[in-house]
């Protein structure tokens, strides 16, 4: 009543268990994701690391990274270029970011310019720097050069718009009181004092 006869259970047999053949020359499918390359926690990296998958960083790498995503962990700290295509960075990272899409999470630390198509800013997340949009940002050298900032007006002067000047070199302070220097640097500007006449 249950029972199948056996030639039928050896014909289906060799069919089920072919293999599927691997794609030729050791290429991915393109719809095929692979699992992330993972840099732990206790793990520091001095170099430059380059992969065409995913990245996720737990650890410290000081060098550069390019990749096809990257995701970078709340205790992860990179000193260096980031180019990949999309960019998650909960950690923090000191350093010129390139991607197409950048998110900063909440608890990230971000000190360098970042060149974007896209770009996501959770409230909390600290990012010191310069950001600027690109059409193209992977292939482009580098993100905008840092730029002087503005300097308001001093108090009472007109409201016009406000000029950029360039930075002044520091100017060396008296040590003490009654330092017999002949330069007094006041609030930017450079005073001189001449000695009192005997």
């Amino acid at each position: 009543m249950f029972s199948r006869s056996k030639d039928k259970d050896t014909e289906k047999a060799p069919a089920a268990a072919a293999p599927v053949p691997a794609p030729a020359g050791g290429a991915r499918r393109p719809n095929t994701r692979m699992a992330p390359s993972i840099i732990s926690a206790d793990l520091v990296v001095h170099g430059n690391l380059t992969a065409t998958g995913d990245i996720q960083i737990d650890g410290t790498v000081e060098g550069d990274i390019r990749s096809q995503s990257l995701t970078i962990g709340e205790k992860a700290s990179i000193t260096g270029e980031i180019v990949a295509e999309d960019i998650v960075i909960r950690g923090r990272v000191v350093g010129t970011i390139r991607g197409r899409r950048v998110q900063l999470s909440s608890t990230c630390h971000v000190e360098g310019d970042i060149l974007h198509e896209a770009l996501a800013v959770e409230t909390g997340a600290f990012f010191e720097g310069n950001c600027r949009h690109s059409d193209d940002p992977i292939s482009q050298s580098g993100a905008a050069p840092r730029a002087a900032a503005p300097r308001p007006a001093a108090p009472g002067a007109s409201s016009g718009p406000l000029v950029s000047e360039p930075p002044r070199p520091a100017m060396p302070r008296p040590s003490a009181p009654g330092n017999d220097s002949p330069v007094v640097v006041n609030d930017g500007g450079v005073v001189v004092k001449r000695p009192a006449a005997q």
